[in-house]
């Protein structure tokens, strides 16, 4: 078991290394770390054919349990979570979707003409935009449409649009943070440990509708002396095009409305419905493939199948941790240096989970770690404070370095490529303190609710 542990501890660290250079495509570090992890660790030193089995989990799917919750549902085995993938593929559909109809630009669109294209209530707007639409979509899909629309109003509006491409990527992963389906790491915490969207709303949804005053505070502090309108802003608005012309199908722009909607009740409702996150991605999925008709095979090719094999070799990696007995001896660390306290518990994990989501990628860590706080509560304490302490950490710690989440790996991609280059140092400049202003909030309420 030894010779499994070392060898899984370095395919693990390799994967890390790689991906942080982000020299090779990282779907396919992480499938061919998985490979290793399989044949390597599982087959020809522990000679085990059922860790290979229960890793790749692909039994299931074809379980009732999978697709339809019961009562208490059994404990999620090791190895790919495949609900996770199931959602995301859906949800990542559902947004192809409603970019074909205009619906993002759109709603810039309309909300850039309510303040009337004046710099700060712009700002404001579109942070709170961020936020709430990263309640329900992918953090990365946000900033993508954000971005682009926030460098086009900058260019007829004659504003500089970092300061709020910044914010905006800061807004999205906080507002991600606050439900299930709002960022990676929530996804495979709460479909990991059965957490429903309403237990994050509850949960990490009030520490994140908190931390946002402050946030939209520090911000317009923080770029203060960048948000001035122009003087000729008047003839500048009168000049904008209507938002009624960013839709390109009315048909289409409503179907994709509706679908959001039942997609948004469904994630609402799920855990008194029974239904999983995987039957709704799916249900979602095949609703917006019928309603776009010819054109569900051009959104079929639009997915992004490459963050989908990410996921599938990450979670066989942290599987190979986690079947040779490397996440549980963590797990004894921490709970050997806390002393069973659930203060200090709590301290380490937010603390941490930042440092490091902020120096790599938070969806392998979020992965790694949920093994891990599993074993802390088999020990005696409450998994739920565990929960809620581990998705603020990587989830907002992610927000602190360009590299820290693929939100913010988008957002300065986008501004890049029209010319506003945001280097380390501009961003670490206002991002950090933002993210430290969340992790002592949150630790703060997290000391006062729940220890």
């Amino acid at each position: 078991m030894f010779a499994a542990q070392i060898l899984s501890v370095i395919i693990f660290i390799v994967m890390f290394i790689f991906i942080v250079m982000d020299k090779i495509e990282r779907h396919y570090v992480t499938l061919g770390c998985a490979a290793l992890t399989l044949f390597g660790v599982f087959g020809l030193v522990m000679r085990n054919l059922d860790a290979i089995w229960k890793t790749l989990n692909v039994k299931s799917i074809f379980t009732i349990g999978f697709w339809y919750e019961a009562g208490m549902a059994e404990e999620t085995a090791p190895g790919i979570n495949w609900a996770t993938i199931f959602f995301i593929a859906g949800m990542m559909i559902m947004v192809e979707g409603m970019a074909k109809a205009g619906f993002f630009r759109w709603l810039c669109m309309l909300l850039a003409k309510a303040v009337r294209y004046r710099t700060i209530p712009l700002f404001i707007a579109f942070m709170l935009m961020s936020f709430v639409l990263a309640m329900f979509i992918d953090s990365i899909t946000v900033i993508l449409f954000l971005a682009a629309v926030t460098i086009e109003l900058a260019k007829l509006l004659k504003f500089n649009p970092v300061p709020m491409i910044l914010s905006e990527i800061f807004c999205a992963n906080l507002g991600g943070s606050a439900t299930m389906c709002g960022d990676p790491p929530n996804i495979i915490i709460g479909t990991s440990l059965k957490y429903s969207f309403g237990d994050f709303v509850a949960n990490t949804g009030v520490m994140a509708a908190i931390s946002l005053v402050f946030i939209i505070i520090y911000f317009l502090l923080a770029f203060r002396k960048e948000l001035v309108s122009p003087a000729d802003i008047q003839d500048l608005a009168a000049a904008m095009p209507s938002p009624k012309e960013a839709i390109t199908s009315k048909k289409d722009f409503v179907l994709s409305c509706i679908i959001f909607g039942c997609a948004v009740v469904l994630l609402v409702t799920h855990a008194q419905t029974g239904l999983t996150v995987a039957f709704i991605g799916v249900v979602i999925a095949i609703f917006t493939l019928v309603a776009s008709g010819r054109y569900s095979l051009h959104i079929l090719k639009k997915v992004d199948y490459k963050t989908l094999l990410f996921f599938i070799g990450l979670f066989v990696v942290v599987g190979g941790l986690e079947e040779t007995g490397i996440l549980e001896m963590i797990a004894e660390w921490i709970g050997a240096v806390s002393q069973g306290n659930l203060k200090l518990m709590a301290a380490i994990i937010i603390l941490v989970s930042a440092v490091a989501s902020a120096l790599v990628d938070n969806i392998p860590f979020a992965a790694t770690m949920v093994p891990v706080i599993k074993s802390l509560a088999a020990q005696g304490v409450d998994l739920s404070t565990l929960a809620w302490t581990l998705s603020m950490g990587t989830d907002i710690g992610g927000s602190a370095t360009p590299i820290g989440a693929s939100a913010n790996v988008v957002g300065t991609s986008v501004a890049a490529k029209s010319g506003y280059m945001i280097g380390w140092g501009k961003y670490c400049k206002t991002a950090v303190p933002a993210t430290l202003i969340v992790i002592i909030t949150s630790m703060l309420i997290i000391f006062v609710r729940y220890c």
